[in-house]
């Protein structure tokens, strides 16, 4: 009998370890549930390693989350919708450009302020945009400059 109390006792403080747990992952992660922000637009050729719930910084410090992405089908450009804190006020003349969060990490939304005495209301358009960069692609490119540059020298050399 008294091993059932024992193994009991112990169950139950697993479980409240385990709810303690859970319940710090929950308040450290920063998903919110309710929507307290003010969302704005913006529109990008490219959006490569950007996802939903990501984090939009100013200065490099979170301010907002991405809350939607999709793609018009007429201009066939990546339209991004997210939400920011509401005591944050933009200038309109403003920057959005996705970032890299160094070489191995993710990718966020990063806003440039602008030097507008007027700030954008709620819902309103990001114009000035930068895409993502891919690193990819940057390697391909400097794989393929290469190889031009040794064909071009080995053209340029006479034959023995």
């Amino acid at each position: 009998m008294r091993t059932n109390v024992i193994e009991t006792v112990m169950g139950a403080v697993v479980l409240m370890i385990a709810g303690f747990f859970l319940a710090f992952a929950y308040t450290n992660s920063g998903y919110r549930s309710s929507n307290d922000g003010v969302d704005y637009h913006a529109t990008f050729d490219r959006v490569d390693g950007l996802v939903v719930g990501g984090d939009v910084r100013m200065s490099g410090v979170k301010i907002g989350v991405i809350r939607e992405m999709s793609i018009n089908p007429e201009t066939f450009l990546a339209h991004v919708s997210f939400s920011i804190a509401p005591h944050i006020k933009i200038p309109k003349d403003s920057s959005a450009e996705i970032v890299s969060d160094g070489i191995m990490g993710g990718k966020y939304l990063a806003l440039v302020p602008g030097g507008d005495e007027e700030t954008l209301k709620a819902g309103d358009q990001i114009e000035h945009t930068q895409s993502s960069v891919s690193l990819e692609a940057m390697i391909g490119q400097l794989i393929f400059s290469a190889k031009n540059k040794e064909t071009e020298n080995e053209k340029g050399k006479p034959h023995p």
